[in-house]
């Protein structure tokens, strides 16, 4: 005899299904994380392409997740809204030009989606993510805990990475992250770090020492060397995503260093932050060095002043 219960219908809309989105959609769809996936493009064709061909994906995998085209309004109903939609430099534009352009996508794909349903949660992968991030929360008029941005969520995993193949020790062991204003001045947070538990310094031997600037500086600038030869880093940036959002419907409460609002300073950018189903439970405050925490400091009054400055512009 039927119990007569549910599974609860989870839905997460993706807007913009280019590259980045539509690998952030394929690894949704593997994971089967959400009942309903939903795909919004301004470009029409490329939408329902994309459609057809992740449905293909979901047969084929026995994935739960059924994916079908939507407008913006049926997206703002979703439970997570993930927005991907940014335009990409062109040859000869200047980084402000491509940054005004984004800015602008992305406040006509926020007012489009409004009204959004009351517990929605948004998360944010365009670049500047923190800017970005920022601005939407303002836009959306939804609580500053349901909207987020991908900020150095991935740039951390990176680095985990690059220090587990310099040290020999698997990356799951190691606990560090990267901090604040995504880009060239995002902070490594070394006098956090650990490796199984026990503080850098301690734990790594004389002949293990690794060059921090220069592993910072890799960590910081690969994203840009695959982005010159392919576009886009779809790939990562799309498990990320997968990641937050199972995060969020599963109500997984672990630890992530994504963008989401600072009252402090009045912006968006990255700090540890404890995931739930209603976005960002809480902060986790880091007893972070004198350095790192002024260089955050002074990154998170600059993207201020710049959030300030285009706010005045409109």
């Amino acid at each position: 005899m039927s119990s007569g219960t549910t599974t609860p219908v989870s839905r997460i809309a993706i807007v913009g299904v280019g590259q980045v989105g539509g690998a952030a959609a394929y690894a949704l769809v593997l994971s089967s994380t959400a009942s309903e996936l939903l795909l919004v493009d301004i470009k029409i064709d490329l939408r329902d392409a994309q459609v057809r061909d992740l449905s293909d994906v979901a047969y084929s995998s026995n994935s739960s997740t059924r994916v079908r085209a939507a407008t913006y309004h049926e997206a703002g109903q979703c439970d997570i809204v993930v927005i991907t939609a940014g335009s990409k430099r062109t040859l000869g534009q200047t980084s402000i030009e491509s940054t005004y352009r984004n800015i602008s996508i992305v406040r006509n794909v926020v007012n489009a989606m409004k009204p959004f349903r009351s517990d929605t949660i948004l998360l944010v992968v365009a670049n500047p993510v923190d800017l970005l991030t920022s601005l939407a929360q303002k836009l959306s008029r939804l609580p500053a805990s349901q909207v987020l941005g991908s900020g150095t969520f991935l740039d951390s995993v990176r680095l985990r990475g690059l220090m587990a193949d310099r040290i020999g020790v698997a990356a799951n062991s190691i606990d560090i992250y990267a901090l604040g204003v995504h880009g060239d001045s995002q902070v490594v947070a070394w006098s956090t770090a650990t490796i199984g538990g026990v503080p850098i310094d301690k734990s790594l031997s004389s002949e293990n020492l690794i060059d921090r600037t220069g592993l910072a500086k890799e960590c910081k600038h690969r994203s840009e060397s695959i982005i010159r030869a392919k576009g886009a880093t779809p790939f990562g940036m799309g498990s990320i995503v997968s990641s937050i959002c199972s995060s969020i419907l599963v109500d997984k409460h672990n630890v992530r260093p994504i963008s989401h609002f600072q009252p402090e300073f009045g912006c968006c950018f990255s700090l540890p932050a404890v995931l739930g189903r209603k976005g960002i439970m809480r902060t986790i405050q880091m007893p972070l060095d004198s350095d790192e925490a002024a260089e955050i400091a002074e990154s998170a009054r600059k993207l201020r002043s710049e959030l300030d400055g285009i706010q005045e512009d409109q």
